[in-house]
């Protein structure tokens, strides 16, 4: 299941300007994948994006790439 771990973290990497401090925990239950991401608190806005559109656009990679491996996945954004 790290595939998708590694999906959020890729995306969230390019999209801050602290890579570094990009973290990715997941979190497997028996029907759900729980994913969070936690990134530095400047860049917060960025991951997040306009009115949740980046946020959004992130669930709906998650949301495609888990329905392939029949999982359902949700990504939690840790402030």
């Amino acid at each position: 299941m790290g595939k998708l771990k590694e999906l959020i973290e890729n995306i969230a990497k390019a999209l801050v300007d602290n890579p570094d401090a990009v973290q990715v925990k997941e979190i497997e239950g028996e029907q759900t994948l729980v994913i969070e991401l936690k990134v530095a608190k400047e860049d917060l806005g960025k991951v997040i994006g306009k009115q949740g559109r980046t946020a959004r656009a992130m669930r709906t990679i998650l949301s495609a790439a888990s329905t392939k491996l029949r999982k359902r996945a949700v990504l939690e954004i840790i402030e």
